[in-house]
């Protein structure tokens, strides 16, 4: 960071100043010649008044798990019905904090993952080492040129930029300590502000991996790569990571292509690690996403499992000892109570493991794990898996015991009938247990529960092992970044609103009914030619079903950044790409200046571009922060049942119409312009209303008639196929007859006229008032 000192005046008996300004820091090379805008590296008050304006429109919606605080030693305190804590707390703020604090905890696991990853990128390529995504890619960091107002250059520059995240997520953080912070308004403010600095983070993390481990590049053609449980060579030794951070799976990699025999071992991942281990060596494979982790472990195929950052259940390794898998713990999150076996040398390490007298380690070197890891797998393969007797029988004589007592089934976070699928076991009938394979989260509760202590999960796994043998699907490589040649061809088309939007499906596997709705969802808007983009657990699942063609949807439809098309940017931190896509449109096609001008990029994209994210599995703390850190940017998100936990949502009231007014930039006036976007961000219940949700909140104040006419058909077609009747609300999207699909004008005029509606202006919309260029 750079400190600047101004002296306006200085008289003295040695000197006469005046109008001196001092820049104390590093040299910077700059070779960028755009203007710095109002907010470079802004502070955690710099965006407050854009932060205020959005919740205004938007306000935050509460549903609280529990009616009491419990966060300080006063408590715990009851804030029902307008009572405050003794700290002077009502709900509403005490909620606002939760949400704050979520927020952080996803914020700080990309800062810290980006700062693992770059530490390591430098330690082994220097700080020298160039930022470069491709010859198709000039705009390389869309957010962090956007919030930094710096254009890296080199691995070297993130750490500036790391610097302020940190310094950042410190500052949030200080504000959720008793006495601090007491606005729920300023709570909000605060989580947009943790949200936008996670999101930066994960461009940070994902570019440096990209560039200097050589990942793909934006390419639409990224190889199709192998991914379910059915596809691991069990005939070879198995290396299995879990995880984010990819530098100790790609040292196993290095490892094995260094020694000749890459090929020998097979190398997988499950969660975004897997993501990371294909963009890295194709002939790695994805198991599946978080949920699989206890079925596969208890499996007892992995030999050796890494374990890195995030996403990990705490009891894996607890499981993976139960079948003599060996362990390696990677990163300072994640110690796991083992010991620190850094320093050793590695035969020494090797030797415990393959003993077992050390069943699991910490090994903080990745190049030193990695190498650790195929050394444990080549030699215990074999003896291991003649000593491991299959449970099949052990699970089959347990289920007798259940009493159908139903206690499961309570537990179960999505209430599958968990309880009779068992109980109907003891007539050897296990098709409904392998029918409930297809929804369930493989969580585990179910067990916890179970008075009779039946390993269900287990069971699951037995009544469904044809199932899985045949869980053989292809994904697409994640592609990373989205070209600027790309943005060329279809920036117009989407603000215009003729490209109906774009669809991001992001977030976790926690899923109501089992994968195959997401499916069906990005199978539905992509027939429609909306654009489709997926990352993380969600791109996984996307693909693990085949149509009758037998193609999964990465193969059935191209990987472009384009109508039509579905791609996959790639693990967590390249949902980074998806926003920054945004930016992008805004900078290539509008021609708007980046640089520290996050407020009115913020309002280009909220007023003219047709993106929507649905996290339809969210679960962890860190789909919240990148979700607020997209909606204030602009972006609506749409979350599935289960993200009602997440305790908030932004919510709008079509019936205020003071607020869906924007100025007019022609003209500087005033205008009612519908409520557009609705929400930004809403709980959907079922499959439909999320389909139906989304074709609504893709809708822009900026929007041709043109445009609007298409986003409105396929709203009108899809509530009709959906719930079988014309949407209710539609009198609030037309602006003029113009925007009426023509094959549904008169039925719709009439509709229309009966619910009072009349035709609106169509603006050059902005919610900032220096962007008004004059005034009439």
């Amino acid at each position: 960071m750079t400190t600047k000192l101004s002296i306006k005046e200085l008289e003295s008996s040695f000197a006469k100043i005046k109008g001196l300004e001092l820049l104390i820091g590093k040299i910077v090379e700059e070779e960028w010649d755009e203007i710095v805008g109002p907010t470079p590296y802004p502070s955690i008050t710099d965006l407050r008044a854009w932060d205020h304006r959005l919740l205004q429109r938007y306000e935050p919606f509460y549903s609280p798990f529990c009616d009491m605080c419990c966060l300080c030693t006063f408590g715990k305190c009851d804030l029902t019905k307008g009572k405050k804590g003794s700290c002077g707390i009502d709900i509403r703020s005490q909620q606002g904090k939760i949400v704050l604090i979520a927020c952080l905890m996803g914020a700080a696991c990309h800062a810290t993952h980006a700062r693992h990853i770059v530490n390591y990128l430098i330690e082994k390529r220097g700080r020298d080492y160039p930022i470069h995504l491709g010859e198709e890619i000039e705009l390389e960091a869309p957010l962090i040129r956007l919030v930094a107002g710096i254009k890296p250059k080199k691995l070297g520059d993130l750490e500036e930029v790391l610097d302020y995240i940190e310094r950042q997520i410190t500052h949030l953080l200080s504000a959720t300590a008793t006495g601090q912070e007491e606005s729920y308004i300023d709570f909000e403010s605060k989580a947009l502000h943790a949200g936008m600095v996670d999101n930066v983070a994960m461009e940070v993390a994902d570019i440096a991996q990209i560039s200097a481990l050589r990942f793909p590049k934006g390419d639409p053609d990224a190889p199709l790569v192998d991914l379910g449980m059915g596809v691991i060579d069990k005939t070879k030794p198995v290396i299995l990571c879990v995880g984010h951070n990819v530098a100790p799976g790609s040292e196993i990699i290095n490892y094995l292509e260094q020694s000749g025999i890459y090929g020998s071992v097979e190398v997988a991942g499950i969660c975004c690690t897997a993501h990371d281990l294909t963009r890295y060596s194709t002939g790695a494979k994805i198991v599946g996403p978080l949920s699989r982790q206890l079925i596969f472990v208890r499996s007892g195929v992995a030999d050796v499992m890494i374990l890195d950052q995030e996403c990990i259940r705490t009891d894996i390794i607890d499981e993976a000892k139960k079948v003599e898998t060996r362990v390696i713990t990677t990163i300072d999150q994640v110690c796991a109570g083992l010991p620190d076996m850094t320093k050793s040398p590695i035969e020494s390490i090797v030797k415990e493991l393959v003993s077992g007298s050390v069943p699991a380690v910490l090994i903080h070197d990745p190049a030193k794990a990695g190498e650790v890891a195929v050394k444990v797998a080549l030699e215990i393969a074999p003896s291991r898996r003649a000593k491991i007797i299959s449970d099949e029988q052990e699970v089959l004589d347990a289920v007798l015991r259940c009493r159908a007592c139903g206690r499961c089934r309570r537990n179960c976070p999505i209430d599958l009938s968990i309880d009779e699928a068992v109980y109907a076991s003891h007539e050897k009938n296990f098709d409904l247990l392998a029918q409930i394979y297809d929804q369930c989260l493989l969580c585990g509760r179910c067990e916890s529960e179970c008075p009779e202590h039946i390993p269900i999960v287990s069971a699951i796994r037995v009544a469904a092992v044809e199932k899985i043998r045949d869980e053989k699907y292809k994904v697409r490589s994640g592609r990373g970044p989205i070209k600027d040649t790309e943005i060329r061809k279809v920036g117009r088309p989407i603000v215009m609103g003729e490209i109906p939007g774009v669809i991001a499906f992001v977030g976790c596997a926690n899923y109501p009914n089992g994968n195959k709705e997401l499916v069906e969802m990005a199978d539905e808007f992509a027939k429609r030619r909306y654009i489709i983009v997926a990352s993380g657990c969600a791109a996984m699942d996307i693909a693990c079903y085949k149509d009758e063609n037998g193609q999964t949807l990465y193969e059935k439809y191209a990987g472009d950044f384009d109508a039509g098309c579905i791609l996959n940017t790639g693990s967590c931190v390249s949902n980074a790409h998806i926003i920054g896509a945004a930016v992008k449109i805004a900078n290539i096609f509008a021609n708007r200046k980046l640089r520290g001008n996050f407020e009115e990029i913020a309002d280009y994209v909220l007023n003219r571009i047709g993106a929507v994210a649905i996290a339809w599995g969210a679960q962890h703390q860190k789909a919240a922060s990148i979700a607020t850190g997209a909606n204030r940017l602009g972006i609506p998100v749409i979350l599935g049942p289960q993200g009602v936990k997440y305790r908030r949502a932004y919510l709008g009231r079509a019936d205020k119409k003071e607020n869906w007014t924007v100025y007019n930039a022609r003209t500087g006036k005033e205008v009612y312009v519908g409520p557009a976007p609705e929400h930004l961000l809403y709980v959907t219940e079922s499959k439909e209303e999320a389909i139906v949700t989304a074709a609504r909140l893709v809708m822009r104040p900026n929007d041709t008639n043109k445009g609007r006419m298409i986003k409105l058909s396929h709203y009108i077609d899809l509530h009709q196929k959906l719930y079988g009747i014309l949407p209710e609300d539609l009198h609030l999207f037309v602006r003029t007859e113009a925007d009426l699909p023509l094959t549904m004008k008169d039925q719709l005029l009439k509709m229309l006229k009966k619910r009072g509606w009349e035709p609106m202006e169509l603006p050059d919309p902005t919610l900032l008032e220096r962007q008004i260029v004059r005034r009439e």
